[in-house]
């Protein structure tokens, strides 16, 4: 569908969906990146064989426009988009808690926008994204943004007002995992081991245990009762777990990470 493709802040993320552009079949030609320091562009030109081009001039030119920049500072920019953007344009927001609404008023009322979480594994092409669409994506876009996402990792369509709830799952959802690891390895620590045998334990348990829940078939349940004995070891540190209400802990941090999301729409 896409003919040109204009990537409006290249960093972090968006340079993840640089990458993502090409494996999904955007040719590198098509790619115009808009970045703020030159040293930048120069990188990213070295790295991935894309252009790189004043806002305006990248606009001009693109039918899908990917806004990549920091939420904080799409109000500064949307009127900086707004006189140079095509009507037809698919406009593709990653800025977490930005509504679609907002956006289509801050570039003067336009129709076609998508509204994507992506998460951070998405620099490696595991990520787990959310999009919603405006009721102006055309059934060509829809299947664009659905390329483009596949490419990213998984992704699923939700209704725009569950976008928040989406954010406390699987867009903050891997920072809860960092964190926990974290935890193991202070643990391991605890009780002698070194802190490089310790990290070491650490993320080959989680890696190992994430792939056997990602290609089992099993329930996360299933996986845990059958690891876990009756007056076993695990048993005992589970029971520690619950009896610190880990369920509702979990549950807070989600709601929490939400209503944040929420606010920031504001």
């Amino acid at each position: 569908m896409a003919n040109q493709i204009a990537v409006v802040g290249a960093g972090v993320m968006g340079e993840a969906f640089i990458a993502a552009l090409i494996r999904s079949g955007a040719a590198a030609s098509s790619i115009t990146a808009v970045v703020r320091r030159p040293e930048r562009g120069d990188e990213l030109v070295t790295k991935y064989s894309i252009a790189v081009k004043t806002l305006d001039e990248a606009l001009r030119s693109s039918d899908v426009v990917l806004l990549g920049i920091k939420p904080q500072g799409l109000s500064e920019l949307m009127p900086e988009i707004a006189p140079h953007l095509r009507s037809d344009a698919l406009v593709i927001s990653l800025l977490a808690g930005k509504t679609i609404a907002g956006i289509s008023a801050g570039l003067g009322n336009h129709q076609s926008i998508a509204r994507v979480m992506p998460n951070t594994p998405t620099l490696i092409a595991k990520g787990m994204a959310g999009y919603s669409l405006s009721s102006g994506v055309t059934d060509a876009q829809k299947k664009f943004v659905q390329t483009l996402l596949a490419a990213t990792g998984k992704a699923i369509e939700i209704p725009e007002d569950l976008q928040n709830a989406l954010t406390g799952t699987s867009g903050s959802g891997p920072a809860y995992f960092f964190r926990f690891v974290e935890a193991m390895v202070d643990g391991a620590v605890a009780m002698g081991l070194s802190k490089e045998d310790a990290t070491t334990l650490s993320i080959q348990t989680i890696v190992g245990a994430a792939a056997l829940l990602d290609e089992s078939g099993d329930t996360p349940t299933r996986l845990r009762e059958k690891v876990t004995s009756l007056k076993g070891a695990t048993a005992e540190a589970i029971a520690v777990f619950d009896e610190a209400g880990i369920s509702q802990i979990v549950a807070d941090a989600m709601a929490a990470s939400a209503r944040r999301a929420g606010e920031l729409a504001q």
